[in-house]
């Protein structure tokens, strides 16, 4: 069994050693984010295994998952589970992994490109810079919605870079929450729709009206929210032209 990182999309971003064990894989369990050209890899004959996570449902379905690895696993076939990111960045892989190693399944991670770097890296934006940003904090933006998070709120007003994966939905609770723990409302921050996909699409405001601009621009999950001084660079750093929304 292994728990493979596709990295955000393209092909050519996978690790060798992901790509190798995608060629020889006899059952391929995979996510929604996953390109048609990283599966082109696979042998005709593996079994592809679709496993969506509809909105809401995210704990049963991820109950389903770990039994159909379980499942295959013990059917002695070589199973790849393929995972978009980095499967222990925000990517439940964690889970994963512990569910298998409960039951004695033997597994193996390989690492992927998050899109915690790999997002911002596309828009031309760096998560630190000698002269501005020292340190960057990775965040999951589902957190912001309860009464009561595991974030520390006060903490993260104060450091330099911050990342944030699945907020698109709670934009507004994380600027707000970020404000009112000092954080200045003019910080610049940036929201990258599915980097290295066809629809990707990059808007840049500041962290008082984030939320409002990316509701006018329409912009939708999955998609990655970095606040900081860095996004400023994105106009001198950028290789090439996206979308403003």
């Amino acid at each position: 069994m292994y728990i493979v990182g596709a990295g955000p999309g393209p092909v050519e971003l996978l690790t060798l050693k992901a790509a190798e064990l995608l060629r020889d894989a006899e059952v391929i369990v995979y996510d929604r984010l996953i390109q048609q050209s990283v599966l082109a890899l696979a042998s005709p004959s593996a079994e592809r295994i679709h496993i969506g996570k509809p909105a809401g449902r995210h704990h049963s379905r991820q109950e389903e998952v770990n039994e159909v690895l379980v499942s295959k696993a013990r059917e002695g076939k070589q199973v790849v589970r393929l995972k978009g990111g980095d499967p222990f960045v925000l990517g439940r892989g964690g889970e994963e992994a512990a569910y298998l190693a409960e039951r004695g399944v033997p597994f193996e991670v390989i690492p992927g490109v998050s899109s915690a770097i790999a997002a911002p890296l596309h828009a031309g934006i760096p998560l630190t810079h000698r002269d501005i940003a020292s340190c960057v904090v990775i965040a999951t933006g589902h957190e912001a919605h309860r009464d009561e998070d595991r974030l520390d709120w006060a903490a993260l007003s104060k450091l330099d870079t911050l990342v944030f994966l699945m907020g698109v939905r709670n934009l507004g609770r994380i600027a707000s929450r970020l404000i009112e723990h000092g954080r200045d409302p003019a910080t610049p921050a940036a929201l990258i729709q599915t980097a290295y996909w066809p629809d990707e699409r990059v808007l840049v405001a500041t962290l008082a009206n984030i939320a409002e601009e990316a509701e006018r621009a329409q912009l939708q999950p999955p998609a990655t929210l970095v606040i900081g001084e860095v996004v400023r660079c994105r106009e001198r750093l950028r290789i090439k032209e996206t979308s403003q929304g």
